[in-house]
């Protein structure tokens, strides 16, 4: 079967899977398909020859197999070299499941989404020599250092060294001093020690210690730490080259050691988040609005640097808590890019959906806690029901409210996250994202309760709760296409939803904190300074060249409050809401005066209203208008007033007149007249 340009091969696994071929096909041509989908019962042993003619041929070839993909990856490396295939899972999603029989919807949304091309992310190098720092405190640092020396090279530094016995043979330098700070990452890291002392050649019993000193600066591409106490970074352990196993579990010492000693050479990792920083709300001006990345950032890989963030990609693990959260799409997740992950939503449900499914429900996990948990599903259980449709992210912990309401404007019913228990600290940005489109679901009739977050270890408990969930009905699914930045794509799902509610709003009010929401101006206390302008950073505040005019567009406000807290009049306030009217998408009018007219020249500047009210709070009683005709200039524009002044004999501005150069012909009348000389200063012109 071709799909989307791909050659697209499927196995029954020995007839494990009750596939019914002719329904599969016919659902497959509704999700897109162009011919008949062929059902293979040993692909990977007595077929193996059907997959073997379709890499040698132009296509590139999906196989419904994840178990046997190095067989048929190492056969077509054989055959074809330059053969593209992919792989994806049907059995433990949808074959091997209670529901089995009635999971034919399902089965060819889950073939239409694999054929989705997603955009590839970009990667960032690391380069470690193998210079490894062992921090600890007993015999089992200087054991772990003397197991790593003949791998790496080997710097021991003991917090403390009491009683123990120095090795026959330093075969790896000693040294006491406690860690008071570290920064780095793989292939650059960095300590700062007190206490830095080396040991001494001549400890007899016991080490003994030259005298320590403070401050001491060194640098290394691995630690290995077996002190047991505070972690030297936050969330350790996705720091990489930072290994902290139990000091006092010998197996997980010996993991740790095992890993770190591979650590050589040029490594690569993905580049989790792209930042733009135009369109970053976080400062102006010394002014701050936005942290909302920085507050959740697990790994500290995100600073402030003035009225920007800066990330760094070295340190980043990647949970994505910055670009669920962040409210204008400056920060946006890239494994993959969030339209390509958007378009592979929409042609999951509308596949299951064109194929007959009803009442979708989006199952959404990761790589290794979800997979492990399906697949202990599906083997010892009852599996998925039929109309829970899973969904791999890179992390759980990377979806924002552009997902959600995208999931909800396609047609889901419900939405299911899987959530790792280890990762229940950083649950900052989904949550919010999750608060708000219940909010939003809510208040358009949709009713509360269609997002949930399992974060449960036990496979039997996530599988009861799946078959468990409540069957609703969903909106009618959007045919819109996942386009545009963070904002747009949020917003053309939200309109979606509101066209489809049970309960269609115009205003809906938000929480505090919502990234949505208006402007409020006290228009008498302002003056037009037009500050707020250009401390806005997404342009929903705006001016006119031609008149005194201050503007703004609801729909690109994010409520970041620079606005607010740069206004030197404290005029301006926030209101939390969604406005679904088309008012929002427009500029309205915050504030408008007339011009002032120069009193000179008749040329309009400034504002009627403050230029009155500054003359007459200055006219009589400044010392630099006392005189009545002076008070005139405040009234000029800014070409006029330095005309006014020049022209003024009193001004201190104007000294005596400039000599008048002397020209050639000064110098030709001279002679004609007689009055010149011939001598060199005689104007002569030689």
């Amino acid at each position: 079967m071709e799909l989307r340009g791909k050659r697209v091969l499927v196995c029954d696994c020995e007839k494990t899977m009750p596939l019914d071929g002719a329904k599969l096909s016919k659902a497959c041509r509704a999700a897109g398909a162009e011919d008949e989908l062929e059902i293979n019962t040993q692909l990977c042993r007595a077929q193996l020859g059907n997959f073997q003619r379709a890499v040698l041929g132009e296509q590139p070839v999906l196989v419904a197999c994840t178990q046997e993909a190095p067989l048929f990856a190492e056969l077509a490396a054989e055959d074809n070299p330059e053969a593209e295939l992919g792989f994806f899972n049907i059995r433990e999603l949808a074959g091997w499941s209670k529901d089995a029989k009635k999971a034919t919807p399902k089965m060819a949304a889950l073939i239409a989404a694999a054929s989705v091309e997603l955009e590839p992310s970009g990667t960032v190098a690391m380069v470690s020599e193998g210079t490894c720092l062992v921090y600890g405190k007993d015999e089992r640092a200087l054991e772990a250092a003397e197991q790593l020396k003949g791998k790496l090279d080997v710097t021991l530094l003991l917090s403390e060294a009491a009683e123990l016995l120095p090795p026959r043979r330093m075969e790896v330098p000693v040294f006491k001093g406690r860690i008071t700070s570290a920064q780095g990452h793989l292939g650059a890291f960095a300590v700062n020690v007190d206490g830095y002392a080396a040991a001494q050649p001549s400890s007899r019993a016991g080490f003994v210690f030259e005298d320590p000193r403070n401050g001491a600066y060194s640098e290394c591409d691995l630690i290995v730490d077996l002190t047991g106490g505070t972690p030297l970074f936050p969330a350790h352990e996705r720091r990489d080259g930072y290994f902290r196993p139990d000091p006092g579990d010998p197996i997980a010492v010996q993991k740790a050691l095992f890993e770190a000693a591979d650590y050589v050479g040029e490594f690569e990792k993905p580049r989790y988040v792209r930042y733009d920083p135009d369109i970053c709300a976080h400062s102006r001006s010394r002014k701050t609005g936005c942290t909302r990345c920085l507050d959740l950032c697990p790994t500290s890989a995100i600073r402030s640097v003035g009225d920007t963030v800066e990330f760094d990609p070295h340190v980043c693990a990647g949970c994505g808590q910055c670009a669920a959260a962040c409210p204008t799409g400056a920060a946006t997740y890239a494994l993959p890019g969030p339209n390509s992950l958007l378009e592979k939503l929409k042609v999951l449900l509308e596949g299951y959906d064109a194929a007959g499914g009803a009442r979708p429900v989006l199952l959404v996990h990761d790589g290794r806690h979800g997979e492990e948990l399906l697949h202990l599903m599906a083997r010892l259980g009852r599996g998925l029901p039929a109309n829970v449709l899973p969904l791999a992210v890179n992390e759980t912990t990377q979806l924002g409210i552009d997902f959600f309401s995208a999931a909800f404007a396609y047609g889901a019913s419900q939405v299911a996250v899987l959530i790792d228990p280890k990762k229940r600290d950083e649950l900052g940005g989904i949550a919010g994202s999750v608060g708000l489109i219940e909010t939003l679901l809510d208040g358009l009739g949709y009713g509360g309760g269609r997002v949930q977050l399992i974060d449960d270890a036990d496979p039997d408990a996530v599988e009861a709760q799946l078959w468990e969930l409540r069957r609703l009905d969903g909106p009618p699914a959007g045919r819109f296409l996942p386009l545009g930045g963070k904002r747009t794509r949020t917003m053309l799902g939200l309109r979606h939803l509101r066209d489809e509610a049970p309960e269609p709003q115009d205003i809906l009010p938000l929480a505090k904190g919502a990234p949505f929401g208006a402007v409020k101006l006290d228009t008498e206390g302002c003056t037009l300074c037009l500050a707020c302008v250009g401390a806005c950073p997404t342009g929903a505040l705006m001016d006119a060249e031609e008149r005194p005019w201050l503007g703004f567009t609801e729909e690109a406000c994010v409520q970041c409050g620079l606005c607010r807290s740069t206004c030197p009049e404290q005029v301006i306030s926030l209101e939390p809401r969604l406005n679904f009217t088309d008012e929002a998408r427009g500029a309205v009018t915050l504030n408008q005066e007339e011009p002032f007219n120069c009193v000179r020249c008749g040329k309009p500047f400034g504002v009627e209203r403050s230029i009155e009210r500054v003359a007459e709070q200055l006219a009589g009683r400044h010392s630099m208008f006392l005189e009545g005709n002076r008070i005139e200039r405040i009234m000029m524009c800014e070409d006029c007033r330095v005309v006014t002044e020049m022209e003024d004999e009193n001004t201190p501005l104007k000294g005596p007149a400039p000599p008048r150069p002397r020209t050639t012909e000064d110098y030709l009348r001279e002679r004609e007249s007689g009055q010149g000389g011939d001598g060199p200063d005689s104007g002569t012109l030689h």
